[in-house]
């Protein structure tokens, strides 16, 4: 079939598969719902700062900023004997910049949470953690308290947005940890053979600054949102921030087109997995880029949804007190770590 007809058939899988989403599951592509109220104060300690980088708490943060009552963050240790929940990042504990209070009396309705935004084969060491936790929080769907890189919500605004009637480069990708083991790198070699990649990062010493990433991402009719691991619900800023908020066409390598068609916007991407290989992958990218039309379909989305992405810690932990009531009390992680693999 030429690959015109496979397009159509991709259209009318992804209108049918959002449809199918919105009935399964309303929460994907709703407009973002009035913040669930906790019955009384939620008191937050996040034990360490992940990757040593703070946020201002004082005041009342989560109503301040994100309309959430009754929830109350702070970062002081000395509070731990009064806080409902504790969350650690995983990042420290493995690194050993931090450790667990278990010499401290841990009081028994305390909450401890395990947070990690990494996918599994960055969360090592995680056997002597069993026990412990009673919640999960990840990017994962099936965690707990469920906090992505990005979400799809209703709600378009068409007007605010043009794609670029003219595009200096074809493909371009960021990448500052290359490891040549990885699937990703694979990909990117062989796809370099038939088409030009324009390479950013520390990899290759062409590193970005935050006010340049995204205009040197723009410039270029599409980005590889290659994943550094493809795992389950895995879908980091590479597509969020990276593709969708530079206004670029995003060729994702991750999880399954299913898990991308469940979160991202509807008719944003173009999976590598839904390729023979990669010459295949690359004669449709040049036949898009050559076909205006063609192109701005992947635009469509912005007439009927908008995507939301978090990058403010705060948000995150802010997003406990909204999923606090529906918690299971009683849950602890027996076997942290086959949760993390499964």
């Amino acid at each position: 079939m030429k690959r015109s007809g496979c397009r159509a058939l991709l259209v009318l899988s992804s209108l049918s598969a959002l449809l199918c989403y919105i009935f399964l599951d309303p929460t994907l592509y709703l407009q973002d719902p009035q913040p669930a109220v906790p019955q009384r104060n939620i008191s937050i300690l996040l034990w360490r700062w992940p990757f040593g980088r703070s946020y201002r708490l004082d005041g009342d943060k989560c109503l301040e900023m994100y309309n959430i009552r009754r929830c109350f963050l702070t970062d002081n240790t000395s509070t731990f004997s009064t806080a409902d929940v504790v969350v650690f990042h995983h990042q420290e504990l493995k690194e050993g910049l931090s450790a667990l209070p278990l010499h401290l009396d841990r009081p028994a309705s305390q909450h401890w949470v395990w947070l990690s935004m990494e996918p599994p084969v960055n969360n090592p060491n995680l056997t002597p953690l069993s026990g412990i936790f009673n919640w999960t929080m990840s990017y994962r769907r099936d965690a707990d308290i469920y906090i992505p890189y990005g979400k799809t919500v209703l709600g378009g605004d068409a007007q605010s947005f043009q794609a670029a009637p003219n595009r200096s480069c074809l493909v371009s990708w960021v990448v500052s940890r290359f490891r040549p083991q990885q699937d990703r790198a694979a990909v990117y070699r062989s796809l370099k053979k038939y088409i030009p990649i324009q390479v950013y990062g520390k990899w290759n010493k062409k590193p970005l600054s935050n006010k340049k990433l995204l205009p040197t991402i723009a410039k270029c009719a599409f980005y590889l949102s290659f994943e550094n691991s493809e795992a389950k619900d895995y879908i980091s800023e590479k597509l969020w921030r990276n593709a969708l908020q530079a206004g670029v066409v995003p060729v994702v390598l991750g999880p399954s087109r299913a898990t991308y068609e469940a979160m991202a916007p509807p008719g944003s991407f173009i999976h590598v997995a839904d390729f023979k290989n990669t010459a295949d992958l690359a004669a449709y990218l040049k036949q898009v880029a050559a076909d205006r039309q063609a192109y701005e379909e992947f635009f469509q989305w912005h007439h009927t949804h908008r995507i939301k992405t978090f990058t403010d810690w705060r948000e995150r932990l802010c997003q406990i007190c909204v999923h606090f009531p529906g918690l299971a009390a009683s849950r602890v992680y027996q076997d942290l770590e086959s949760w993390v693999h499964s």
